[in-house]
């Protein structure tokens, strides 16, 4: 299934984290918290001005990014869970 975000939305795919610490114990589900971090699959076209002029967006396609904790809607895309948010939402990105 193909999605392309609409306005200022992104979807991004989580980043998986460590399966367990470096002292080597591992994290069962019930305590590991979702990753901030991911991958921008998808941007929309930008963030329509008053002018009626699209303003791009700062992310693309790949980039690697950190979102605030509690940012977009979850929704499964092929059994895999993404991230519909804002660009609002980002933090920043990852070199």
């Amino acid at each position: 299934m193909k999605i392309k975000p609409l306005n200022d939305r992104i979807l991004v795919l989580r980043t998986e984290e460590e399966q367990k610490t470096s002292g080597g114990i591992i994290i069962p589900d019930t305590a590991k918290e979702k990753p901030q971090q991911g991958t921008v699959v998808a941007v929309g076209p930008g963030k329509m001005g008053d002018d009626g002029k699209r303003t791009a967006l700062e992310v693309k396609k790949g980039d690697k990014i950190l979102f605030s904790k509690y940012a977009g809607t979850e929704i499964k895309i092929d059994g895999v869970e993404h991230v519909f948010m804002k660009e609002d939402d980002i933090l920043g990105i990852l070199d």
